[in-house]
């Protein structure tokens, strides 16, 4: 009887630079190169990967710095008027938080300056400290890498986004028991949510990485 003799098959195996896995459902895939306004879409549960968009970099970049100037605004401008028996009030997000610390709720003002003013902006900072020179062309600014890095680490703790609905929430009991008018930090926050949620859709970060490594 003869020796089975062994077969050894070719493998081709990928590198592990050229992965990329699922956000939502860690399924890996292998990069390729996109067409113009092209999206790569997950196997298993359809999320986007990657896509290909003109001038991505510098919509993500608009975005931002527009964000910021909203965030500033929201904090600086009164955000509610309130009117009930004859007085009347104005609140910003500041006075709300300085309210907070002079209750005795000092984790509670910290609190809610952290994930509502403080962490946002600082996302905000980072995204535009490593995206700004990609998009004129400059190498990389030192430490764009990490910037980016802690930009994704911040994304669910950055919460200006559930403030704005917690606030609308709260407005609906309100508005039976005093006559409210919107300030504009409440505009600018509402236009800020729309911002964020837009920037966060066009963004792919693997091709921002992608760009960075290169840069």
């Amino acid at each position: 009887m003869s020796r089975p003799t062994e077969h050894n098959a070719s493998r081709h195996y990928t590198s592990l630079a050229d992965l990329i896995a699922c956000p939502h459902c860690d399924t890996l895939h292998t990069a390729v190169e996109l067409p113009e306004n092209a999206r790569a879409h997950c196997k298993c549960c359809s999320a986007v990967l990657m896509t290909n968009r003109v001038d991505a970099l510098a919509r993500i970049l608009s975005l931002a710095i527009a964000a910021f100037i909203l965030m500033i605004a929201a904090i600086s401008f009164p955000f509610l008027d309130l009117s009930a028996g004859g007085r009347g009030n104005s609140a910003s997000v500041i006075s709300t938080i300085l309210a907070f610390s002079e209750a005795n709720s000092l984790a509670l003002a910290i609190a809610v300056a952290g994930f509502i003013i403080l962490l946002p902006l600082l996302r905000l900072l980072a995204i535009i400290y490593a995206v700004g020179p990609l998009v004129f062309g400059l190498p990389r600014t030192p430490g764009a890498l990490s910037a980016f890095r802690l930009s994704e680490q911040l994304r669910p703790w950055a919460m200006a986004e559930i403030f704005i609905v917690g606030v609308s929430i709260a407005l609906v009991k309100v508005v039976g028991i005093a006559s409210v008018q919107f300030g504009a930090a409440f505009w600018a926050f509402a236009a800020l949510v729309v911002i964020i949620v837009w920037k966060d859709q066009i963004m792919c970060r693997y091709t921002v990485w992608q760009e960075l490594d290169s840069a």
